[in-house]
């Protein structure tokens, strides 16, 4: 009897140590991050977890004097600092740059569990801040590549995100609705905005970030509006006109779905050579870390990319209830995939070769880093080279050291924008700063 009872809490501490490390295995990727990069034709299987994945880097900031690592024959100096949350960059034709210090709008619902233990992991890695709710005007008087004087252009607003100047006009995406301002280069404040239309907003408001691109001719905006959950679990009559980039009538505010079954769409840029529209979408969650890769991809009109019930160009995701197999014949396999969960964000096309030969012609991405990999992805800038307006190679490290040697974030990359003398601008919103990428 001695015996037994001092077998079974032996025998339970063996079990609990094999489920401890079986819990701690679950979910890590068996690929490198490169095999899910580039213009991959085929996916692995999903490898769900036992328990979802929660891998946060927690953010501490950068010290005095710290810095991202730059590219060989690169450089990278603080623009501005000392912001709060700044998300999304504008830059103006007199040389001025509009930041959009924002996060998330506060909860309309009692949030779930789920939601609960989210926005104690958002915390963690710094999004767990009220909203600034503001555009922040920066202006280098002297043109040293610093921003030496600051200005609050516009505040109380909702949420806002992306900009967008069309002639005197400066139009904002906020969380539920895109507003116009009066406005000119040069001009440091204003006021009394005009809506232009309601944007899917709500009590849930899953994806909140909305940004916004001006045509070419200015007669058309286009503005990202991701989905209400992860797969459509919210159920679908909450996903009314979301997943979905649409195109806005910058004349009367109406509007129509110009693609959809885009999970979460963020970064929108007009290609050079081709003229064409892409955008960087962020994909599911829950089959594991090597699955879904976020992606990089030309945006046709009418063109379906999947969500909720497919994605990467027509594999099924059996978690989703009432797909219709007619439709997936019609899915488009995006361009280029740009790694699992790295939460690829800011997108910009390279202007005028202001950062040398090297990256003369692609895309710059803004990877805002993932929270729920094993191991963690994303962190960074990439460049993507292109060729004959289509991606030509390997992504290109630009900007990387956001996480430390042991995986605490200084930043967070988000928005990205090239400026008027050609050097690239980066949002870091946990680092509370503007970085400025130059050739060295």
């Amino acid at each position: 009897m001695r015996r037994k009872r001092i077998l079974i809490p032996l025998v339970l501490i063996a079990l609990a140590f094999a489920a401890y490390f079986i819990i701690r295995a679950s979910g890590q990727a068996k690929l490198p991050l490169s095999a899910m990069t580039g213009p991959i034709r085929e996916l692995p299987e999903p490898d769900a977890p036992l328990v979802p994945v929660v891998n946060v880097a927690p953010a501490i900031g950068w010290k005095a004097g710290e810095t991202p690592v730059a590219a060989q024959g690169l450089k990278v100096d603080a623009f501005a600092e000392g912001l709060d949350h700044p998300r999304w960059l504008l830059p103006l034709p007199n040389g001025d740059v509009l930041v959009a210090e924002s996060n998330a709008p506060p909860k309309q619902t009692t949030p779930s569990l789920f939601e609960r233990v989210q926005s104690l992991v958002m915390k963690r890695a710094g999004a767990g801040a009220a909203s600034p709710n503001r555009i922040v005007l920066l202006r280098d008087t002297d043109g040293d590549g610093v921003a030496d004087a600051r200005t609050v252009l516009a505040a109380g607003l909702v949420s806002p995100y992306g900009m967008a100047l069309v002639g005197d006009r400066l139009y904002v995406a906020e969380a539920d609705k895109l507003v116009r301002y009066a406005f000119r280069p040069g001009q440091t404040s204003v006021a009394n905005p005009v809506k232009v239309t309601d944007l899917p907003g709500g009590p849930i408001n899953h994806h909140w970030t909305k940004n916004v691109l001006a045509s070419p001719d200015g007669a058309k905006l286009y503005v990202t509006v991701g989905s209400n959950s992860n797969i459509g679990e919210n159920g679908m009559e909450a996903e009314d006109s979301r997943a979905a980039i649409w195109e806005v009538d910058t004349g009367t505010g109406t509007h129509r779905i110009y693609a959809y079954g885009l999970r979460n769409p963020n970064g929108l840029a007009w290609e050079p050579a081709t003229k064409m529209l892409w955008t960087v979408v962020n994909e599911r969650d829950g089959l594991g870390s090597d699955i879904v890769p976020d992606y990089l991809t030309s945006v046709d009109f009418g063109g379906f990319y999947g969500w909720p019930w497919y994605y990467w160009g027509g594999y099924i995701d059996k978690r989703v209830d009432g797909r219709d197999d007619d439709q997936q014949q019609y899915v488009i396999r995006p361009d280029y995939a740009l790694g699992a969960h790295t939460a690829s964000l800011g997108l910009a096309f390279a202007s005028g070769g202001g950062l040398g030969p090297r990256f003369a012609q692609g895309a710059f991405i803004g990877q805002h880093g993932s929270w729920n990999r094993k191991p963690k992805a994303g962190y960074k800038v990439i460049f993507v080279p292109f060729a004959r307006g289509k991606p030509a190679g390997k992504p290109v490290d630009v900007l990387t050291g956001f996480l430390n040697g042991d995986e605490d974030a200084h930043g967070r990359p988000v928005g990205v924008a090239v400026d008027r003398a050609g050097a690239l601008l980066v949002a870091d919103d946990v680092g509370n700063k503007v970085w400025r990428v130059t050739a060295g």
